[in-house]
């Protein structure tokens, strides 16, 4: 369970009943409790070099009201992004946040989260007679929030009662039980992003281990959520396909599971997040070297260094015989 050292409010934050609830638990924890005029725009966090002050901004958390009314696009996983938290404590050196939230890396929770479902409703019958489908994890990890937020819990019963909606998100942690009772009428897609054991230990920092995430993911599929399995980002070093090959073994106890999925994605970084993942983590070892991959432009407008197109189908060509053959009852929902 995430724990922060610090909390900042904004103070409009404890006209809503869960503001007022999380400054008066936080209080009685003893946590340290500061104000911001804005989530976007919080000072304070304390640290003499880049790297402190980044891990640092993991272990704060910045209660706040979401007040933009439109929602972001979200390709290729879903129709629209679904904002019920930014941000994460975990510290993956390869992660885009790290360029997408710049100065600001705070784990930051919304206190409106009816309005923010109501948004979610209008969206959705705009698009009747077609199905909306929802990312809560674009730039977040909400499960890692879910003790104080609720929002996950609030989220999933809205849909469940949406014909026209679905919801989706990714979660690298494993607290799941507070989930597992709920009705959620299979309008949920719980997916847990996962990689081999080493790319796990050496970059994804203050996050759960394989075992830990299958474990909680073995509850769900319990549960009879349908499931999703992130493999992100695929690094293809020395032993690729050896280290790949005994995870997709790890996975084989879901292979009956009657809807699943893979999310299959690629190591892919930009020159401006090359340049600040260096600064954070100055002794990486994450495969940077630009002069072996090539230049791609992505959707958004940027350009970002991707795989030869050689490798590429090697990598895909792997999966998609692997889990073909194995995973006969699941589907592949993208390759990139």
């Amino acid at each position: 369970m995430f724990k922060p050292e610090r909390v900042f409010f904004e103070r409009d934050a404890l006209s809503y009943p869960l503001g007022e609830k999380l400054y008066n638990y936080f209080q009685q924890q003893k946590v340290e409790v500061g104000f911001t005029t804005s989530h976007n725009r919080v000072t304070g966090i304390p640290g003499k070099s880049p790297q402190e002050k980044f891990l640092r901004a993991k272990r704060t958390l910045v209660v706040g009201v979401r007040k933009s009314k439109d929602f972001s696009t979200c390709r290729p996983s879903a129709h629209y992004q679904l904002p019920l938290a930014t941000g994460c404590p975990g510290s993956c050196e390869y992660c885009y946040l790290h360029t997408n939230m710049g100065r600001s890396p705070y784990v930051r929770i919304y206190v409106n989260q009816e309005e923010i479902l109501n948004k979610a409703g209008e969206y959705i019958n705009k698009r009747l007679p077609e199905t909306t489908v929802f990312e809560g994890a674009a730039t977040a990890d909400p499960l890692a929030v879910e003790p104080y937020s609720g929002a996950l819990k609030k989220t999933i019963a809205f849909f469940a009662e949406q014909e026209n909606g679905m919801f989706r998100f990714v979660t690298k942690f494993t607290d799941v039980d507070s989930l597992l009772p709920l009705p959620h009428k299979n309008k949920t897609r719980f997916r847990f992003s996962i990689n081999s054991s080493r790319i796990i230990k050496e970059f994804e920092h203050a996050t759960p281990r394989l075992q830990a995430r299958l474990q909680a993911a073995s509850k769900v599929a319990g549960a009879g959520y349908p499931l999703g399995f992130m493999i992100a980002p695929i690094i293809a070093d020395n032993n690729w396909r050896d280290e790949y090959t005994a995870l997709l073994e790890e996975l084989r106890p879901f292979a009956e599971h009657p809807d699943l999925t893979f999310e299959l994605i690629t190591h892919r970084f930009t020159a401006r997040a090359k340049e600040v993942i260096l600064k954070l983590f100055p002794h990486t070892a994450l495969p940077l070297e630009t002069e072996d991959r090539r230049f791609k432009w992505g959707q958004f407008g940027y350009g970002k260094y991707v795989y030869p197109k050689e490798m590429m189908a090697e990598i895909e060509g792997f999966f998609r015989e692997k889990l073909e053959r194995d995973f006969p009852k699941a589907r592949i929902e993208y390759f990139v």
